[in-house]
This record gives C-alpha cells, structure tokens and sequence, in this order.
C-alpha cells in the first residue's frame, strides 16, 4: 500500500498520523514537534495546564519545527476558552477538542482561519460536527485511552462515519503500528490518531518510571474506573485504582476548580499529574486498550519508520 498524505482543510501532512493529545503533560512540545518533523501532526495536550504554560510550549514547539502543530484541549476544563483563545491567538495550526462538545469553537476556527477537528464516537455527532463547520473528524472507539465516549469498538463505528460525512475521517483508539493504521486506511479513513503509542516514546514528558509501568502492563492490568468528569476512562491498574474498586474515600481536601462539572470522587488533575511526575503508585495511570501489545520505548523517528514501513509492506489479504 502506497503512504497516503492527510489533508485538513489547507494542511497536508504527509504521514496520516495524528498523535493523541494525552493530558496532563503527557503530550508536550517535544513529542509534539517530533512528531510535526517526521511529517505526521504533533499535537500539544493543553488540558490541566495554565494558559501561560501552553502559550509557552506552543511557542517551544514552534521553535523545534515548521511542521505541523496542534492542540487538544478538553471540553470538559473549566478554562476550556481561554485555553482555545491563547492556542488560536498564537497561531495554532489546528484545534482537537473531546470529553464533550463545542458549538462555539467552530465560530472561533472560523473567525481565525484555522481548522476544528472534533472527536466524535458516532455517525450522528459525525454529521452535526460537518454541519457546524468541522474540517475533519475524530473517531474514537472504546479502545482508546483516556476517558471514553462509547463502548463499541472503532471498527464498527469507522465504517459509519465515514459513510455519514465527506469531511476527512480519522480514526483513533488501538492503533500501535503500521499495520493497524494500513487496515484503517483500507477501511476508509483518511488517517488515524495515535495516542499510547507515542506515550511510550523517548520524547514523551513523562517520567520514566510511569513509561515503565505502561511498558509492563498485561491485558489483565488494564482497567476501567469512573472518572470525575462523569465519564468511563482506561487506564493501568495500580494501588489508587484498588482503592477506587474498594470505594475508599480518595475525595481530595482541596478543589483545584479544573473541570466546569466535576463528581468530586476523586481530584484527577492531581492524580494525573501524580502519575506523570512518577508516582504510579498515587497516581492514575492513563493507557489505550493494546498497550500490552507495545515492547519497548523508541524515539519518534523509530516510530514513525515502523508505521511507514507496516503500511508499505500490507497487503490486502491481511485484513
């Protein structure tokens, strides 16, 4: 199969391959401007950080490469337009936004010039995003990472976006190699999002010790908890996730005011931010489904020569 290039309103990355924008300090400037210099599109995870602090690495990004840079930024945060705001004042290339939906932040790209791309988990949301002006979409199955807008699986919701908009499809959720990303461009989509896979890299901002716990983990150790922001999330069993099966009273004694709603059962900013930092055990440990799959942390380039070659190498026959 020949490499396809991803086109998102004006932009063309010559590797279809979004990386995930996993919060909170997982996906910087570094991974995200490697990613940007190996043709895919780095993306910035601007959730749980202060404004100035993304403004900053957006900046440093734009520092390391005249690739491609995005930035994805929770629905769900409480400084969910400010943060917009910064990102499309600095210029950013494109906005990914989840854990919820925005009907403003179509007008916003709009009136900057620069593409919205939502994530979505269905057909109908799909079309309501094109209607309202996206530049692409999203797909996100259960098999992603992170909090979950569904429980079906990517390969029976990928069929049905694509077949419900004419805007740019890009699925996202399971995808570790070449070979997944060549099956999803075989089903249709224009590209796919990427998210642990690029967890487990050298230019990753998170501590070693929490790569090595993902680097470790068993099928078995991947777990499923109810975060505060009043959704499923995935991500690695550990103490603080034994504590939440338990019902232990983990409600943290001081409020951060980082979610616009938030069930209060546990602080996940701080737990987050625990985790990345190296405390695996304290801390919650976000994961996509395959992560068992993943052996070992290489560099961007390691990554992304591996996905170029799996795409040149499929062959029909293996779907």
């Amino acid at each position: 199969m020949k490499i396809p290039e991803l086109r998102i309103g004006n932009l063309v990355a010559k590797i279809p391959v979004i990386q995930g924008g996993m919060a909170v300090r997982i996906s910087m400037a570094p991974l995200a401007a490697a990613v940007a210099e190996e043709g895919g599109i780095g993306i910035i995870a601007g959730s749980g950080i202060p404004v100035e602090e993304l403004i900053e690495e957006i900046r440093e990004a734009r520092r390391r490469t005249k690739g491609i840079i995005g930035v994805n930024i929770m629905f769900a945060v409480r400084e969910f337009a400010q943060l917009v705001h910064a990102a499309l004042d600095e210029k950013i290339d494109l906005l990914v936004s989840g854990a919820g939906f925005s009907r403003d932040m179509f007008a916003w790209g709009k009136e900057k010039g620069i593409p919205v791309v939502p994530i979505v988990s269905s057909a109908k949301l799909a079309r309501l995003s094109e209607k309202l002006g996206a530049a692409a979409v999203i797909v996100e199955g259960v098999e992603a990472g992170g909090h979950l807008g569904t429980d079906r699986s990517i390969h029976d919701i990928l069929p049905e976006v694509i077949a419900a908009v004419s805007i740019p499809v890009i699925g996202a959720g399971g995808f570790i190699d070449g070979q997944d990303v060549a099956k999803a461009l075989k089903l249709g989509a224009d590209g796919v999002q990427m998210g642990t896979r690029f967890a487990l890299s050298e230019e990753c901002s998170a501590a070693l010790a929490w790569k090595e716990e993902l680097l470790k983990a068993t099928e078995e150790d991947i777990v499923i908890i109810h975060s505060p922001v009043g959704m499923p999330a995935r991500g690695i069993r550990n103490p603080f996730t034994h504590l939440l099966d338990e019902k232990a009273d983990v409600k943290s004694t001081k409020c951060l005011g980082c979610l616009k709603q938030c069930e209060g059962n546990f602080c996940i900013i701080s737990r987050l931010n625990m985790a990345q930092q190296g405390d695996i055990r304290g801390g919650l440990i976000f994961s996509g489904a395959r992560v068992h799959k993943i052996k070992e942390i290489l560099s961007v380039h390691e990554i992304f020569e591996d996905i170029k070659n799996g795409i040149l190498s499929f062959k029909e026959e293996e779907c």
